[in-house]
This record gives structure tokens, C-alpha cells and sequence, in this order.
């Protein structure tokens, strides 16, 4: 009689069970401005969220949903204390977040995708103080600019993809984030060795960052290029080579659109220029001028990228080519996408994983990003410099007051001989390693 009572308890529980969700794990992925934690799910979930203070806890609770095994992550790089979970009204999780400090959570549910299944995101941000007003200077004089100290030109490095969003996978299961974090890291180290450039990173962890986000920290700091690195993947696992890309013209007038369409762009648009006081004809004139010198400066820069990756082995398209990617759509930044092998490829996934070829594949980057800036230096930086000729001086006795060679001199000014005239300006290089 008893095991009949349990088997009509049992039966009549079915159908809630089987329509409950669970959730199957927990991940942490820090990054420098917020921290994600995923909740892997055994099915979709509606879940709500609340904060409580004094101690700083965030609340979830989760409809229909029950807790497969105990949430165990590594918590020591983050601002979470602790996880504690429990049931709630007979069928529903609640999560609870003790945290170190007062947090502003974000949350969204993530549909299956790929090797995932449902899971719930929670992004967590640093409350910030109140900002204080910020009183601008007056404006420097001519003289005091002319004073101002040159400054580096700055090479934003963006790694593609990062934490919850791995990219391609290898045939021995490399992950494409790993592999092109760690490209960008030689790339950075050289960036950092080149007199008059400074790099700056854009993913230097294993952390997820949107695709305008990382356009927008490109545009914070103010770069004067923007490359992001990616490992390519077919389906034909015979596929190889680098490729190169830069915007195309249709992605280019779909997103000068948009950009116009929202006044905070408008605000400070090109290159910290407001447009929200300007004319729509005016403003979509001066953003087409800023887009077509863009588009020029990443066709160059990409030529000589590829021009350097050829050198390193195969390429699988041997010109330049333009797609809608949205890293590419900075309006005021020229910016270039390297497909650097295919991650798909077994022979290729073995050199990506190599010291030596991501050596080489940054080193061919480099190449191509200082023989655009030594042809083309942003005005203001210190690869900028130049020499009006004057009366009596020759080349070679500019190439030793400047102490650079007489053929980089040569080269970068395009002459053809040792010959200059009064009044002619010349561009002095900056000295660099290989010199």
C-alpha cells in the first residue's frame, strides 16, 4: 500500500518535473569595467532580479526552476562574496549574490547556441560616485600649442571574441580567443618597443565585450587605428591562409545613418567633434568626408598588412577585402579586420598554437602599421616631425642632426637623389629599432 502511494505521488508530480527547468552550473568571467557571472540552464526560464543593502546582496529568483547540484565557481577575482540558493514557493530557485560592494546588475536570457544551452547573464557594474562638473579650460593659444608636447600615435588591439563568446573551434578544440588574445599580446609588445606608438588593448583577458563596445573604447582613447585579430573557420577543413578586411561601402552608409539618427553619436562624432549644432545636410557632409578619409586610411593600412602576411605563408585571398563587420565601423577611425589563419585548418591550428608563428603573424601586423604611420604620421604626434630646408643644408647633414639614415630620409620624403631646395619641408622619421 505504501509503495502504491508513492508511485501516485510520484505520477502526479510528473508533469511539473518535467516542465521545470534546472540550473546545471555557474560561470565567472571578470573584465576591467564590469564582471559576468553565466547560469548554464537545462531549458529556457523566466527569472527577476532585486538589490538589498546593508549587506549588499542581488536577489534572483527563477519561475518553475530547480537546482541540479551545488553553484561552485572561483569567486576570488570578482566582486561576488559568496552564492547561496534555496527553494521558493514549492517550485521556484532563488539565488542570492553577497557581494563586496554595491553593484547595478544587468540581466538577459541567452537562447541555445552552438555548444550552450539556455543560460541566464547577469552583468554586474561598479556603482560610481556622483560626477562632478568638470570646468574647461580656456582655449591654448597658437603659442602654447605650438609648445604642446608631440604625442605617440596610439594602435588600439582588439582581440576577437572573449569569455562567454569563444569563437571558432579547432579541429583539436583550440579555441579562436585564446589564440588571437595571445597574437595581440606579441602585437602589443612590439607596438610598445616602436618609438612614437602606444598601444592599447581592447581585450587583455578572457572577458566578453560587445562588438560597439569595443569600437567604442577604441574612440575613448582616442586611436588613430583599430585592428582586431580573428582566426578564420570553414567547413572544408582544407581551407588556409590570411585574409584581410576593411569596411565595405554599404556597411559604411548603413552605420553613417544610424550615426546621424541618434544625437548621442551626434555629440561626439568625429573625432570629439559635435554635430548636434550642425544642419542635417552640413553634419552628413562632414561625416561622409570623415568616413571616405577613413575608408582610404584602412585600404592602406590593410594593403600593407597584407603585403606583410604574404611573407609569412598562404594567403586565401590575395586582395584586400570589404565586408559590414561592425568593429569596422568606426566613422573617424581607420580600421582593418586580419583573419589570421584558419583556426579549422588541422595544419594551422597546430601553427597558431605556436610561439614562433604568433611571433611572426604579430611581427607581419607591425610591419604593415609602421610603414603606413611612417608614410602617413598623424599630425601632432611624434612621428610627425619635420625640417624646412633652409640655405646650405644638405641631406646628409639632416639625416645627422635628426641621427636617422640618409636612405630612411630618402625613402619616407620619396626622392630620388641627395638634391633639396629652400622652402622644401621634409618629414624626419623616428628612429626605430631596425634603423
Amino acid at each position: 500500500m505504501r509503495n502504491l502511494w508513492i508511485a501516485i505521488l510520484l505520477f502526479i508530480s510528473l508533469p511539473a518535473l518535467a516542465g521545470q527547468a534546472e540550473v546545471v552550473g555557474v560561470r565567472l568571467w571578470p573584465a576591467p569595467d564590469h564582471t559576468r557571472l553565466v547560469f548554464d540552464l537545462s531549458g529556457p526560464a523566466d527569472h527577476s532580479l532585486f538589490t538589498l543593502p546593508d549587506p549588499d546582496r542581488i536577489v534572483i529568483d527563477l519561475k518553475n526552476t530547480g537546482l541540479r547540484k551545488e553553484l561552485v565557481t572561483d569567486l576570488s577575482n570578482g566582486p561576488v562574496k559568496s552564492i547561496r540558493s534555496g527553494g521558493r514557493n514549492g517550485t521556484d530557485l532563488r539565488i542570492v549574490l553577497d557581494t563586496k560592494s554595491t553593484m547595478r546588475p544587468k540581466s538577459f536570457i541567452l537562447k541555445p547556441y552552438g555548444e550552450y544551452g539556455d543560460r541566464l547573464v547577469l552583468d554586474l557594474y561598479h556603482v560610481k560616485g556622483k560626477k562632478h562638473k568638470v570646468v574647461k579650460s580656456a582655449r591654448p593659444t597658437a603659442k602654447k600649442q605650438a609648445k604642446a608636447k608631440l604625442r605617440d600615435v596610439v594602435i588600439a588591439i582588439d582581440a576577437g571574441h572573449g569569455g562567454e563568446d569563444p569563437g571558432a573551434r579547432g579541429y583539436r578544440g583550440t579555441r579562436e580567443k585564446h589564440v588571437v588574445l595571445a597574437i595581440a599580446r606579441r602585437l602589443k609588445a612590439l607596438v610598445e618597443k616602436e618609438p612614437g606608438m602606444r598601444p592599447v588593448m581592447i581585450r587583455d583577458g578572457d572577458y566578453y565585450i560587445s562588438l560597439r563596445g569595443r569600437v567604442k573604447k577604441a574612440r575613448q582613447k582616442r586611436a588613430d587605428i583599430f585592428i582586431s585579430i580573428h582566426a578564420d573557420a570553414f567547413r572544408n577543413k582544407k581551407a588556409k591562409g590570411s585574409s584581410v578586411y576593411t569596411l565595405s561601402p554599404r556597411g559604411a552608409t548603413s552605420e553613417a545613418a544610424r550615426w546621424l539618427a541618434e544625437s548621442e553619436n551626434k555629440a561626439d562624432l568625429i573625432g570629439g567633434v559635435s554635430l548636434d549644432d550642425k544642419d542635417d545636410l552640413l553634419a552628413s557632409v562632414l561625416l561622409d568626408l570623415s568616413q571616405t578619409a577613413s575608408l582610404e586610411a584602412s585600404l592602406d593600412v590593410a594593403d600593407h598588412i597584407l603585403g606583410g602576411l604574404k611573407r609569412v605563408g598562404k594567403v586565401h585571398k590575395h586582395r584586400v577585402q570589404s565586408a559590414s563587420f561592425m568593429v569596422l565601423k568606426s566613422p573617424d577611425i581607420p580600421s582593418v579586420l586580419v583573419e589570421t589563419a584558419f583556426i579549422s585548418n588541422p595544419e594551422e591550428e597546430r601553427k597558431l598554437l605556436t610561439r614562433s608563428y604568433q611571433k611572426k603573424l604579430a611581427k607581419a601586423l607591425m610591419q604593415g602599421v609602421r610603414k603606413y604611420f611612417h608614410r602617413f604620421p598623424p599630425p601632432g604626434t611624434r612621428l610627425a616631425r619635420r625640417h624646412v630646408i633652409q640655405s646650405g643644408d644638405t641631406l646628409s647633414a639632416i639625416a645627422q642632426q635628426y641621427q636617422v639614415p640618409v636612405t630612411r630620409l630618402r625613402n619616407i620624403n620619396q626622392l630620388s637623389g641627395d638634391s633639396v631646395k629652400v622652402g622644401e619641408v621634409l618629414q624626419i622619421p623616428v628612429q626605430t629599432s631596425d634603423s
